[in-house]
């Protein structure tokens, strides 16, 4: 069964969305953010799983932010800086500087299909840029840092 629960908290989550990078970047979210965060997707097609994680996390993320909160984070993963701001609008939209064509091996842009089912769930406009990274992996994990951190922020406004 599909599905997500987010809280405050320390961090800690458990989630198995089927692609291991999408995994891992998601516990990079969490910690920033201090969210703890359980996820899971049912067993599928890697890509439709993305956007079916990214989806989840919108419905779960939705009942803590109010219309019109806003939030935006800054974070580092090495020679990475991304910044990500988050509007709860209701028009979904995701702008992005970040061409990811081909990360964790899924042939196609994993950090725009997660966040456009994050935003179209959610009604949030995002707004990711990267300031500086060459290392896809590095890129990847500032994006996912400074999303968990403008979530946090949104959320508590």
């Amino acid at each position: 069964m599909s599905g997500a629960r987010i809280a405050s908290g320390s961090g800690d989550s458990n989630i198995a969305t089927g692609v291991p990078v999408l995994d891992h970047l998601l516990l990079e979210l969490a910690r920033a953010g201090g969210f703890e965060l359980t996820l899971e997707i049912d067993p599928g097609d890697p890509m439709a799983e993305v956007g079916a994680a990214g989806a989840a996390l919108g419905a779960a993320v939705a009942p803590i932010l109010a219309e019109g909160a806003h939030g935006e984070g800054s974070m580092p993963a090495d020679e990475a800086l991304a910044m990500v701001v988050v509007e709860v609008s209701g028009r979904p939209l995701v702008a992005s500087n970040a061409d990811l064509t081909g990360v964790g091996g899924l042939g196609a842009d994993l950090a725009a299909r997660f966040l456009q089912g994050l935003a179209e769930t959610a009604g949030l406009t995002l707004h990711v840029r990267l300031i500086e990274g060459e290392d896809t992996d590095h890129v990847l994990a500032a994006i996912f840092k400074a999303l968990g951190v403008a979530l946090a922020r949104a959320s508590a406004a």
